[in-house]
């Protein structure tokens, strides 16, 4: 389905080496807010020793964000040593594409790291790419964003529900 992630953790720093590789994944295209930074522009802790420790293996980095705040986004491009591109207008498949030129990747070695299903999610499954959702850092949102969080919820937890009995069929 369209609106579920290949992968669901609640921050960007549970993501490990053994995930990536496991899913052949070599570069990850991270949104900005909510997902590295809250509403007060706060980096999530530990996000660039993360971001250093994967660099170490290897994992090219992009920034995708639809921010029309350059200034922002360049902030935390700079602080984490990560290109960027800025008001990317996700779900569209544009920005996605554009992503992959930098990172000189194949669609399928590229995960798509973000909190928002209708616009990272999406634009990270139309896009062939392999979808990572994550908690938003922070519940401060933008009025915009709000507005879709309930309607996400159902979503989540409707993925939730059938990756347990995934699972449970599984140990059977």
């Amino acid at each position: 389905m369209i609106f579920y992630p290949d992968y669901y953790c609640d921050k960007v720093t549970d993501i490990t080496v053994e995930l990536l590789e496991r899913n052949n994944i070599k570069g990850l295209i991270l949104d900005v807010d909510n997902t590295l930074i809250d509403y007060d522009k706060n980096l999530l802790k530990g996000a660039d020793e993360w971001v250093k420790r994967l660099k170490e293996k290897g994992l090219k980095f992009m920034i995708l964000s639809n921010s029309n705040q350059e200034e922002k986004v360049k902030n935390v491009a700079n602080v984490l040593g990560i290109p960027y591109f800025y008001f990317a207008t996700k779900p569209l498949k544009r920005g996605f594409k554009k992503a992959q030129k930098e990172l000189q990747l194949e669609k399928n070695e590229i995960a798509v790291i973000g909190d928002q299903i209708f616009t990272d999610i999406i634009g990270a499954n139309r896009s062939k790419m392999f979808s990572i959702l994550v908690n938003p850092v922070a519940k401060k949102d933008l009025f915009m964003t709000k507005i879709k969080r309930p309607l996400e919820e159902m979503i989540v937890k409707s993925y939730v529900k059938k990756q347990k009995k995934k699972e449970d069929e599984k140990n059977v």
